[in-house]
């Protein structure tokens, strides 16, 4: 894919507390190459719904500003906008077809109508479909086709995935995106987005859970067996948090705000017990001292309010611990908590750790762009490569010329070399301290309850 021949993609992600608009396009190696990068705080959005329309025009042109600053060559005419709020329903259908001619291999435009006729699926009032997504394929008595293209048989059907959303809340995030001078080419499940840009094929395949903590909603996505199992859009994130801490200390939101980032932790053990932040006084007031151990506690009684969200919805589907090898990966603004990862495994029993989303960005990239707050926007743009590879979207302005902007990139020697690690297990030393471990923890127990008998 030359220069040339890839289009150039624009995600919107339209935040509670920020929204971005990122410009980029793959280059010959598949990685993804930004070339326009604007970011604005966010007003007008709750629960990552648009509340106040001409508030979010105001925020979505000040991003955009900023990205053609970034790089004055673009030019953003429509844009993959993502979409999450506690109106996001999921639900789980099935669908079949009989096929005209059952000899000939199954083609493209079947699944496609196939597809199209899970659209006609009875929702809701006031709510509109967002998204079908086909889960796994079944021809005639064969079950659990990936790909279904080419196998031949009287009848074609599949599970879906269907993601159904609020019909006013997407009129308003269209509107707002309309009156920003755009067209939305399409609109995304913010958890979908998320995690394409975290994760891998090998994530995918060992399943996977995926909890991108934003500012106004944490989104959950969940894959097994290389298949997307459930999506959910849980209403609290890290605003939540801020305000917690504002009621529960007494301070204002910037001054809540700074000490989440910069003292809080979501583990109240961890933090000192005699360690106290001093904030200056309003108008003469005297100055506040603030215990880290209580900011600790605020902030772990919401964040364990939204892994218990999460554990629930794992159980509700029947993937527990035992299912998803890959554990938990922890994504958006609100994963950097310190000490999180400890919480959400005491409290999900999985193992988890930070996604970033440099998993299909191109190397040599500012560091800004991999903080896990982008993880949505890059996954906007994958999202748009994805229907364009698949043609399932015309793409115009394909062709036009447009280099990656020096603002953007880190000189090659300053760029960090990642080498694949190599994975050695030496069998016999592993096997040793495991049975000597084994062993000594056996002998342990029996003394204990020799020693009880002796008693």
């Amino acid at each position: 894919m030359s220069l040339h021949e890839a289009p150039i993609i624009v995600g919107l992600d339209i935040g509670t507390t920020k929204i971005a608009a990122i410009a980029g396009r793959k280059n010959e190696h598949g990685k993804l190459e930004i070339l326009g990068f604007g970011r604005a705080n966010s007003n007008g959005v709750q629960h990552g719904q648009v509340l106040n329309i001409d508030q979010t025009i105001k925020a979505i042109q000040a991003a955009l500003q900023n990205c053609y600053e970034s790089n004055p060559d673009l030019e953003i005419n429509e844009v993959y906008v993502g979409i999450a709020g506690h109106h996001i329903k999921s639900l789980q259908t099935r669908g079949d077809m009989v096929r005209q001619e059952p000899d000939n291999e199954i083609q493209a435009w079947e699944i496609d109508q196939l597809v199209e006729n899970q659209r006609k699926t009875f929702i809701p009032a006031g709510d509109q479909i967002i998204d079908v997504i086909p889960q796994d394929f079944h021809v005639d008595n064969i079950q659990n086709i990936k790909e279904p293209i080419g196998f031949n048989g009287v009848k074609v059907g599949a599970n879906f995935h269907i993601i159904t959303g609020d019909r006013n809340a997407i009129r308003n995030i269209n509107r707002a995106v309309e009156k920003s001078g755009l067209k939305t080419k399409d609109l995304v499940l913010q958890p979908l987005a998320s995690a394409s840009a975290v994760m891998s094929d090998i994530d995918m395949e060992a399943g996977v859970a995926i909890l991108d903590i934003g500012g106004g909603t944490s989104d959950l996505a969940v894959f097994y067996e290389g298949i997307l199992k459930h999506t959910a859009v849980i209403p609290f994130g890290g605003e939540n948090i801020t305000n917690d801490i504002r009621m529960g200390l007494g301070v204002l939101k910037s001054q809540a705000e700074a000490m989440k980032v910069q003292f809080g932790s979501a583990l109240a053990e961890e933090a000192k017990a005699n360690a106290y932040i001093t904030i200056p006084g309003l108008k003469g007031m005297p100055a506040k001292e603030i215990s880290v151990k209580n900011l600790a506690q605020i902030i772990q009684a919401r964040m364990t309010e939204i892994l218990d969200f999460v554990d629930y919805h794992l159980k509700q589907i029947g993937l527990d611990n035992k299912a998803l090898n890959g554990g938990i990966i922890l994504t958006g603004g609100g994963s950097q908590l310190k000490h999180l990862i400890q919480l959400t495994e005491y409290i999900t029993h999985l193992n988890a750790r930070i996604g970033l989303p440099n998993e299909h960005l191109a190397p040599n990239h500012i560091d800004e762009l991999k903080k896990p707050m982008y993880s949505t926007c890059l996954g906007l743009i994958l999202k748009g490569y994805s229907d364009y590879e698949h043609k399932y979207k015309d793409f115009a302005d394909r062709f036009k010329k447009v280099e990656v902007p020096k603002k953007l990139t880190v000189e090659k020697e300053e760029a960090k070399v990642e080498t694949e690690e190599k994975v050695v297990v030496d069998v016999k030393e592993r096997k040793g301290k495991f049975w000597d471990k084994f062993k000594n923890n056996l002998i342990d127990l029996f003394k204990e309850e020799e020693d009880q008998v002796i008693k």
